[in-house]
């Protein structure tokens, strides 16, 4: 789709389309500059205000991502006008939870669209303000950079069980709360390191994103799979079958780019490669800085784990080791 955008040419526009990054980027002054950015889905939990405040944390997570502070929203929704199944007053509690959640950024919800639609959609167009000389970009990492990620992977696959309905409730509430978490606390930790190149980790799951970050080809990137952070039962829900359909997509498109080691099983490689909702950040900050970016974290209560690090070699490409 991209290829067939108009080319940009106006110089104010720091962050277009060329590096598929999490947001556009535009400068308003030598001090000031907005990120715009875009996204919504269908219901990942039974709750409508769950739902609500599940796909608000994810549009807001593309200006973290860009680290920015996230100021302005607004809602697009899609929502049957007559379907007994879907009352309206499960939009209201959409747009509850998603309200709450964007007070909870300190973000105000200024309108939005509404359009009817077979299928209940929600998120949000968010507004955030940068510095211009100091935003994050999905590339610009350098060999020797350490890769820190947060928040646990699995949450595709616990989405998966979740609509099979094999999860009990104490799971569930906890499935819920992680991926409806901000990653405004991780964000701005971050803004206080050398940090060189970021993402957030959602559709295309971590190894998907980690190529984006090396597809300049500037270096490749060494992942130890024992270091991930992982959500506490997703390695048998995955063992069960619970796996989404993306989360094998995703290992396809990547075959030529990561190498796996022997002793990293199909259900470590899927897991790599399970889409997220609303996933956490992943950071490439400078060696020196690595070990206090993540004390900081963890000190927060942001779940984080040093993962690897870029490296000069085998540029553009991943290998994982056990």
């Amino acid at each position: 789709m991209l290829s067939v955008l108009p080319k940009i040419t106006d110089p104010n526009v720091l962050v277009g389309t060329s590096t598929s990054d999490d947001a556009a980027v535009y400068r308003i002054s030598d001090e000031l500059a907005i990120i715009q950015t875009v996204d919504f889905f269908t219901p990942v939990a039974d709750s409508a205000y769950d739902f609500g405040a599940i796909a608000a944390a994810n549009s807001l997570s593309d200006v973290y991502a860009m680290g920015g502070r996230p100021v302005l929203a607004m809602n697009i929704v899609g929502f049957p006008k007559n379907n007994p199944d879907c009352p309206i007053s499960e939009l209201g509690d959409i747009l509850r939870g998603g309200a709450d959640k964007a007070t909870e950024a300190g973000v105000s919800i200024i309108g939005g669209h509404t359009v009817d639609d077979q299928e209940p959609k929600y998120g949000l167009s968010v507004t955030g303000f940068v510095h211009p000389e100091q935003f994050w970009r999905n590339v610009g990492g350098k060999p020797g950079d350490k890769l820190i990620a947060t928040k646990a992977l699995g949450m595709g696959i616990i989405s998966t069980a979740l609509r099979d309905g094999v999860l009990d409730e104490n799971f569930e509430r906890r499935a819920i709360a992680a991926m409806a978490k901000l990653n405004k606390d991780a964000a701005t930790i971050g803004q206080r390191f050398a940090v060189h190149a970021c993402t957030d980790i959602t559709g295309f799951g971590f190894l998907g994103h980690l190529r984006e970050m090396v597809g300049d080809l500037v270096c490749g990137a060494r992942i130890n799979a024992s270091a991930m952070a992982i959500q506490d039962g997703t390695r048998s829900l995955a063992e069960a079958g619970h796996i989404p359909g993306g989360a094998r997509s995703n290992r396809k498109f990547l075959e030529n780019v990561v190498r796996f080691d022997a002793d990293v099983d199909e259900i470590e490689q899927l897991i790599l490669c399970d889409p997220q909702t609303s996933g956490g950040l992943l950071f490439a900050v400078s060696a020196e800085d690595a070990e206090p970016l993540l004390s900081e974290l963890k000190e927060s209560g942001v779940v984080a784990a040093l993962v690897g690090e870029l490296v000069d070699e085998f540029h553009g490409r991943i290998q994982v080791d056990r």
